[in-house]
């Protein structure tokens, strides 16, 4: 396993390829369909300054907190894939979800350097990971909310790095 810290690094994603199993350490974001378009609405007007989400050496993971846990959601979702490029663009190094991902998304994660991880969809390990958790945006989405969670040896398998996929025939 490789261990990843955040906020990370270019050097970090530089040295990431596809299969590439890691674990990652620090804050992670977590937001899906609610949160991520609103996450971008702030960039667009030029208040994510502002605002407690500091996106630089970012993961985003696509889930929402709940009692029951975290689990991801499916990344190819139109209000989740499609803010993938703006938040690649303003600093998120790594997306975390599940699904495959358009060829369109595949080059916007490259152009910004960005990678995107799947996550075995297994609650109860993943919330085992979880140090803390705190609201950051959007409180009226509930369990979408925007939250920021800290994690220790979070586990996720590359699957997206540098315009390749794990879905691409060798």
């Amino acid at each position: 396993m490789i261990s990843v810290q955040t906020p990370i690094s270019e050097q970090t994603i530089d040295s990431l390829k596809v299969g590439d199993p890691i674990f990652i350490n620090g804050y992670i974001y977590t937001g899906r369909d609610a949160a991520l378009p609103k996450v971008v609405k702030l960039i667009e007007d030029d208040k994510i300054e502002q605002s407690d989400i500091h996106l630089r050496g970012s993961a985003i993971f696509h889930t929402a907190i709940s009692a029951a846990g975290i689990g991801p959601t499916s990344s190819n979702k139109y209000d989740i894939e499609s803010n993938i490029p703006i938040l690649s663009e303003h600093g998120v190094k790594i997306h975390l979800g599940k699904g495959e991902l358009s060829k369109e998304t595949v080059e916007a994660l490259k152009k910004n350097n960005s990678v995107y991880a799947v996550v075995a969809p297994v609650t109860a390990l993943l919330q085992s990971t979880v140090i803390e958790k705190e609201l950051v945006a959007f409180p009226e989405d509930g369990i979408e909310a925007f939250h920021r969670i800290k994690v220790k040896n979070f586990p996720a398998i590359v699957s997206i790095a540098h315009g390749r996929t794990i879905h691409d025939e060798e």
